[in-house]
């Protein structure tokens, strides 16, 4: 299972493979910096030029991501629908979409056309590609030990995310269908991530990372209820603080054993939901009219920004390292995410 994370096979003409899906999660790190100071514009007075910064980020981010996967893919040989089908990578693929929908999101107000065309198509596919991993995990397509993290990304995160996106284009109703779906597949994939963290041997260090998405679904979901309800506090938005809530202090306990990791790619795994999180609290800040609101807001987009800074030179860095040794894998790292 770890070599599927953790390719080290030499670069060279004759052996040449796919990049890891889970590479994305570079984009969709810098779309939650993005979105955590387009949360703060409002509440801290800050110019909406500096979050389209980060959004102009993400979106080049992708497009660089697509075209590496691309021309790495043509030269390997191997065919797209085996990296689709892997019980590890499969589920990072949605990544793609979800990130579509987040900068069709944002050129609505911008760019309306351009920006409705693109959540929409981001949404068809975010939908045909989570209903194509559902049939093949019940056909048995999947061991139970494969499950890890990234596996709310398909059907939770993206229902989530779909349901923010469409109220942003004004499809309230089919925003409700989004969240419904999100809401139902985050019950099941948590009791699917239980039952495989309690009966089968630990994540291997490559994956462990994928631990902080469990933390992300109540805070892209809580978002999304905002959306849907205009900003209105009510008993669910509640619920889902609550549950924010302990799954962060569920992450704070976990960290000596991020701690003792080596650093690799995987922690991008870290960076969005560490910014949902955030701006979900600052959405709090503002509709509960909190004390010295802005101030907070604007600490909080600091601190993302430093988090997901810091990842991305330790990436760098790491990258430029391996490839002074001659001992960059496929990944163009040694490691992967």
């Amino acid at each position: 299972m770890t070599r599927d994370v953790l390719p080290a096979t030499p670069d060279s003409a004759a052996t040449v493979t796919r990049l890891p899906l889970n590479t994305f999660a570079i984009s969709l790190g810098i779309a939650g910096v993005a979105e955590t100071w387009t949360a703060a514009t409002p509440v801290a007075g800050i110019p909406p030029q500096v979050a389209q910064v980060f959004w102009a980020l993400s979106a080049a981010s992708m497009v660089w991501l697509l075209a590496a996967h691309a021309t790495r893919g043509l030269r390997s040989g191997s065919p797209l629908r085996e990296q689709l089908r892997h019980p590890i990578q499969g589920p990072f693929a949605a990544i793609v979409p979800i990130v579509g929908m987040l900068l069709g999101s944002d050129m609505v107000p911008w760019f309306p056309a351009a920006g409705r065309i693109l959540v929409i198509a981001s949404m068809v596919v975010a939908t045909g590609y989570a209903g194509w991993l559902v049939s093949t995990w019940t056909t048995g397509g999947i061991e139970l030990a494969a499950i890890h993290g990234g596996y709310f990304l398909p059907t939770v995160a993206g229902g989530f995310v779909a349901a923010s996106a469409a109220e942003t284009i004004g499809l309230r109703g089919l925003g409700w269908a989004a969240f419904g779906i999100a809401s139902l597949f985050w019950v099941v994939m948590t009791a699917l991530a239980l039952v495989r963290m309690l009966s089968r041997p630990p994540l291997p260090d490559a994956l462990v990372p994928t631990l902080a998405m469990v933390m992300a679904p109540p805070a892209v979901g809580g978002l999304a209820l905002f959306a849907l309800t205009d900003q209105v506090s009510s008993p669910l938005s509640l619920a889902f603080a609550g549950l924010t809530a302990i799954l962060v202090v569920a992450q704070l306990a976990t960290l000596p054993r991020y701690r003792r990791l080596p650093f690799t790619l995987g922690f991008w795994s870290f960076t969005f939901p560490v910014a949902a999180v955030a701006s979900y609290a600052i959405a709090w800040l503002e509709v509960g009219a909190v004390p010295f609101a802005g101030g907070i807001a604007l600490a909080l987009a600091l601190a993302v920004t430093v988090l997901v800074a810091a990842i991305g030179a330790r990436s760098l860095s790491l990258v430029l390292a391996a490839r002074a040794r001659g001992r960059v894998g496929a990944t163009g790292s040694p490691h992967g995410v």
